[in-house]
C-alpha cells in the first residue's frame, strides 16, 4: 500500500498554517493590544516579549504557502486569482508592522508616537485581511474549467468582514495571554484585566460564526447536523465552552501560562471545526484535495525536501523559544 500523498500533503500544509496562527498569533496580538496600553516603558516591555523571535514566526506562513504551490498548483492558482487584493493588503501590513518594529527602538523622542501607531495600524490591517480572506475561503471561489471566474471584490461579504473583525479577538487574546506569561506587576495586572472581556468577545465571534457558517451554506449544515455526524462532532462545541469557562475561572486567580495554553486549545478546536466543514475540499465548495493535487512525481520530490526542512524549522524554533524563556522585565529586553 502506498503514500496518500495528497493527505500527506494537506496535513503538512494544514500543520504549517496552525503553527503560523500559534506562532504569529500572540505576535500580532502585542500590536493590537497597543491602543489599550498608554505608557512607552509598558510597550517597550511588550514588544520586548517576542523581539528575539518575531521575524522566525512568519517561517510556517512561507512554509504554507510554498506547499500549497508544490503539491496543489491548482488550489495555489485558484485562491490567489481570487485573494489577490486581501492577501497582497495582509503582507503590506506584516512588512509595515516589521518596519515599524525596527524602528521604533530607534527614532526620537519626537517620532516615537508615529511608529507605535504604524506598529499597531501593521497589526490591525494584517490580521484583519487574514480573517477577510478566511471568511471568503470559506465562501467558496467560482470556479470554471479549472480557472476562477469570479470578481476582484467578491471576497467583500458581510461574513469575510465578520471573519475579519474576529481574528482580531482571537489574536487580541493571544497576545494578552502570552503577555500574561512574559511580564509582571502592572502590565500584568492590565492584561489579565484585559483578557476576560476578550475571552468573553472571542466566545461570542466563534457561536456567530458557528451559526452563520452552516446557515449561509447547506452543505455544512449537512455535515455538522446529519446523524451520526452530530454525535461525532458534538465534542468540538462543548470543548469550546468548557475551555472558555477555565480560562475565565484561571484568570480569577494568579494566572501564568494556563491562559495562553487554553486559549491556543480553543483556536485548535475553532480549526478542526473549519477542517471538518470542509474536508476533503481544498477550493470550497467542491473540488477536493485529489482533483487539484499536482502529479505524484512531483508530490514526492518535494515531499523529501518538506520531510528534510521541517524538523529543522522545529528545532530551531524550540530552541530560540527555550533560550528566551522566563519574564521580560521593564528596561530589559532584546532591541
Amino acid at each position: 500500500m502506498g503514500i496518500d500523498l495528497p493527505v500527506v500533503w494537506a496535513v503538512i500544509i494544514a500543520f504549517g498554517l496552525m503553527m503560523y496562527v500559534i506562532m504569529d498569533g500572540f505576535d500580532l496580538g502585542i500590536g493590537i493590544l497597543f491602543p489599550f496600553v498608554r505608557d512607552r516603558e509598558q510597550r517597550d516591555t511588550m514588544v520586548n516579549t517576542v523581539a528575539p523571535v518575531w521575524d522566525g514566526n512568519e517561517t510556517w506562513l512561507v512554509l504554507g504557502g510554498a506547499a500549497l504551490m508544490a503539491a496543489f498548483p491548482l488550489a495555489y492558482a485558484v485562491i490567489l486569482s481570487a485573494l489577490y487584493l486581501p492577501l497582497v493588503l495582509m503582507l503590506l501590513g506584516l512588512i509595515w508592522r516589521g518596519v515599524a518594529f525596527e524602528f521604533r527602538f530607534k527614532a526620537d523622542q519626537h517620532h516615537r508616537a508615529f511608529w507605535d501607531k504604524a506598529f499597531a495600524g501593521g497589526s490591525y490591517v494584517a490580521t484583519f485581511f487574514q480573517g477577510v480572506s478566511l471568511g471568503a475561503f470559506l465562501d467558496g471561489f467560482k470556479v470554471e474549467n479549472n480557472a476562477y471566474v469570479g470578481g476582484a471584490l467578491d471576497w467583500i461579504t458581510p461574513f469575510s468582514l465578520f471573519t475579519g473583525f474576529g481574528l482580531i479577538v482571537a489574536y487580541a487574546l493571544l497576545g494578552s495571554t502570552w503577555l500574561i506569561i512574559k511580564t509582571e506587576d502592572v502590565l500584568y495586572d492590565r492584561m489579565v484585566a484585559l483578557a476576560r472581556p476578550i475571552t468573553l468577545a472571542l466566545l461570542a465571534v466563534i457561536g456567530i460564526v458557528s451559526l452563520w457558517t452552516p446557515f449561509a451554506h447547506p452543505d455544512i449544515a449537512e455535515r455538522w447536523f446529519s446523524f451520526p455526524n452530530i454525535v461525532f462532532f458534538s465534542p468540538v462545541p462543548i470543548l469550546v465552552l468548557v475551555a472558555t469557562w477555565l480560562i475565565l475561572r484561571s484568570l480569577q486567580g494568579a494566572p501564568h501560562a494556563g491562559p495562553f495554553i487554553l486559549a491556543l486549545f480553543v483556536l485548535f478546536l475553532g480549526y478542526s471545526g473549519l477542517g471538518i466543514s470542509l474536508w476533503p475540499n481544498i477550493i470550497p465548495p467542491d473540488i477536493t484535495i485529489r482533483e487539484a493535487a499536482s502529479p505524484p512525481q512531483s508530490m514526492g520530490f518535494a515531499l523529501v525536501g518538506a520531510l528534510f526542512i521541517i524538523p529543522f524549522i522545529l528545532g530551531y524554533t524550540a530552541w530560540s523559544y527555550y533560550v528566551f524563556r522566563g519574564k521580560v522585565k521593564a528596561g530589559e529586553g532584546y532591541h
